[in-house]
């Protein structure tokens, strides 16, 4: 009796860590972390969730985004995105371009929205930008 508990309690031991292992290597947030680290560019966002910030890796350099729902001709859509970089220390090096192809990455998940920074990218863009 005592030997079939055993063995039942290490099948669930079994299956408790295989499950535990297939949530870690897929959760979104790891993802994120890994292209961070290897600085590559990696979008975390719920588009089902209007009120819920994306995050974004460019380049070893970690943005946020808050969107904002509005009205388009025919429906609701996220019509301005505010995006910042977590660490603006990390901000050296990024060109007009970069900044340039991380807001058409983001025009192709929200194609009504108008993106804006926050400071000091905006000051940057303005300038380079002729505003």
């Amino acid at each position: 009796m005592i030997v079939l508990l055993l063995r039942l309690l290490l099948i669930a031991l079994i299956f408790f860590l295989v499950y535990a292992a297939f949530k870690y290597l897929f959760n979104p947030k790891r993802k994120l972390e890994l292209a961070h680290e290897n600085k590559q560019f990696y979008i975390l966002d719920d588009k089902g969730n209007v009120r819920k910030n994306f995050s974004l890796t460019y380049k070893g350099v970690l943005f946020e985004g808050e969107k904002y729902l509005g009205t388009t001709s025919n429906a609701f859509e996220v019509v301005s995105i505010f995006i910042w970089a977590n660490s603006s220390s990390r901000l050296q090096g990024l060109t007009l371009d970069d900044f340039s192809y991380i807001e058409a990455e983001v025009k192709k998940r929200y194609p009504y929205a108008k993106i804006d920074w926050k400071s000091p990218i905006k000051e940057l863009l303005n300038k380079k930008r002729g505003h």
